[in-house]
């Protein structure tokens, strides 16, 4: 079996390059609450990860430590084998970390364009060779540029988002609920839009409500509750096991 293959399978391989992970991590806002209690999770490169699980279990509380916005007490969060917990958002921008928040993820004042070049403030001067990478997989956004960024839809600014995270070529794409508060239409579009991201490349670790859909389209998937993780497999594992289906999945996410 090829490594891609061992991935797309949930199997790791030797020769797999961790790029995140997340030892025993305990973290939260406020002094002696902590949302998360022990999580742990392992991004390989290449892999698109799935998270779920019932509001409050810690699911974006998990990504913003991996970005820096939430105290980490204990344990530890890696990326590329080396510690970032404390670093500024500035700092982990440089070591490869991309986030896209699930609400006011764009400069609604700002064209396409310049919302595209926020992305890229520590190094404007590859603009170009990342703007044919990014209309690549949003190729809508190609000839929009100009177009300011307040006057498009839910989904298009869901794109536009997604491809500024992308402009400084991160090693890891966090994703905060990309389909939320979009139309079905739209939140499938997302979807697609995710995968392609992944399949050019780029290590993906998404946190996602729809989570019979999440399950579909992501390589391995974690189930949190409570702050930890409570299930782990491949995606399409998850997703028929009866255990996550009659305690997760009844009252998550809809069906196709």
């Amino acid at each position: 079996m090829t490594v891609e293959n061992a991935q797309r399978n949930g199997i790791p391989s030797p020769s797999d390059d961790v790029v995140v992970e997340l030892t025993d991590v305990h973290a939260g806002y406020l002094p002696g609450v902590n949302i998360l209690n022990g999580a742990n999770l392992v991004a390989r490169k290449g892999e698109l990860i799935g998270i779920i699980g019932p509001n409050g279990a810690g699911k974006s509380t998990l990504l913003k430590s991996i970005f820096g916005m939430v105290q980490v007490r204990s344990g530890k969060i890696t990326v590329n084998g080396e510690s970032i917990v404390g670093l500024k958002a500035d700092k982990l921008v440089s070591r490869g970390v991309a986030f896209v928040p699930q609400t006011n993820n764009v400069f609604p004042s700002l064209t396409i364009a310049e919302n595209l070049q926020m992305g890229l403030y520590q190094n404007p001067k590859i603009f170009a060779e990342r703007l044919e990478f990014v209309t690549g997989i949003f190729a809508e956004l190609g000839g929009r540029l100009k177009q300011r960024a307040g006057s498009l839809s839910g989904g298009e600014r869901q794109m536009v988002a997604m491809s500024r995270a992308l402009m400084m070529d991160p090693s890891v794409l966090l994703l905060d609920e990309p389909s939320a508060g979009l139309s079905p239409v739209r939140q499938d579009d997302a979807f697609i839009r995710v995968s392609d991201i992944n399949r050019a490349g780029v290590t993906t670790i998404m946190v996602e409500q729809n989570a019979r859909r999440c399950l579909q389209i992501c390589d391995r998937g974690y189930v949190l509750d409570q702050g930890k993780d409570a299930y782990e497999g491949p995606g399409r594992e998850l997703l028929n096991d009866p255990k996550v289906i009659g305690l997760y999945l009844g009252t998550l996410g809809t069906d196709d």
